[in-house]
């Protein structure tokens, strides 16, 4: 029987509905469209004329700026959703109100290698793309017009993604996205009722039942969520109570990136190589959350489609149990 699940965050229901399908193989149909692959790709190394200037890149033998030779590099988007030039504008239009698209949009080149995703590098580069992350946000955090950064990937053609290179994006929003403020609320209800972050009161349900458990080091839980809107979502949390990720240190980092390469090669393993969606929440920069959020990635595999029922009612319907989703990622041979 079809089952409903309710986040205890931001409240948001769910419907199991395991007859519409229910085993990894059920989704391996259309999992595999790709993009076709350019004559000539703007991200790789030799072509840095064809992007805007760099912003950031991690050159290990010191070449020059916008040359071959880096590991990690990040450039603004040629195509901003947003634009980094001009003033806010806010105005009121009776009713309505507006501001000039002001915000910082950038790419995150993740390897200089074409044909690489980002589960084939070595951990040790995953966390050089975590530092990358870090630096920038650090970086537009200084432009008090910026409110929230958003870190996201789009990893294949299904997931949104436009080139094949592996890349990550971020954008730097003027205002806070009311997704963001739905989740901070959540966890400020919770804390004001037990004075207690609710991440990690789920934290320590989900270590000791193992049920939604996919992998676990010392700083690192990897699980399926209670009541996940996708099939074989997975939310990767520290263990540590932290509401900024730009406020990470260095072993963290290292285990963060160990963890995520291990969560990225059982999906693969288990889904053959899926396109999905990796998304970092954390805390806006001028909110005072550090005593109830819980910075967190979610990783979402592209596997299905949300059509009317999502967008009229909100709710979600998910052929794959949690349990089931982690029984499988867990037990995946990598």
């Amino acid at each position: 029987m079809p089952e409903l699940r309710r986040d205890p965050i931001v409240g948001r229901w769910v419907i199991i509905s395991t007859e519409r399908a229910g085993r990894p193989r059920d989704f391996l149909e259309d999992t595999h469209a790709r993009q076709p692959v350019a004559d000539i790709c703007p991200f790789c190394p030799g072509q840095e004329r064809l992007t805007p200037r760099e912003v950031l890149a991690y050159r290990p033998q010191e070449s020059p700026p916008n040359s071959p030779g880096w590991t990690v590099r990040v450039v603004p988007n040629k195509f901003p959703a947003l634009q980094v030039e001009g003033d806010m504008g806010r105005e009121g239009i009776g009713l309505y109100d507006r501001m000039n698209g002001i915000g910082a949009h950038e790419v995150i080149i993740e390897t200089p290698d074409h044909k690489a995703a980002l589960a084939d590098v070595p951990p040790k580069h995953v966390e050089d793309i975590l530092w990358a992350y870090r630096d920038r946000m650090v970086d537009l955090k200084r432009d008090l017009r910026f409110r929230f950064i958003l870190i996201f990937k789009n990893h294949g053609a299904a997931a949104g993604a436009t080139l094949e290179h592996s890349h990550s994006q971020l954008i730097a929003l003027p205002v806070v996205p009311t997704s963001v403020l739905d989740e901070i609320e959540g966890c400020r209800n919770h804390f004001q009722q037990k004075e207690r972050c609710i991440y990690c009161d789920i934290i320590r349900q989900e270590l000791t039942d193992r049920v939604r458990i996919v992998a676990d080091n010392s700083e690192f839980i990897v699980m399926t969520p209670f009541a996940p809107r996708f099939a074989f979502e997975m939310w990767i949390l520290p263990k540590r109570h932290a509401a900024y990720f730009e406020e990470s240190q260095k072993t963290q980092f290292e285990l963060l990136a160990r963890i995520l390469a291990e969560a990225l090669k059982r999906m693969d393993k288990v889904l053959s190589r899926p396109a999905y969606n990796f998304i970092l929440h954390t805390s806006p920069f001028h909110e005072k959350t550090g005593d109830y959020y819980h910075w967190h990635v979610e990783l979402i595999p592209k596997l299905t489609q949300v059509a009317g029922f999502e967008w009229g009612t909100g709710f979600y319907i998910n052929p794959v149990t949690p349990e089931e989703a982690a029984k499988f990622l867990r037990e995946a041979e990598i």
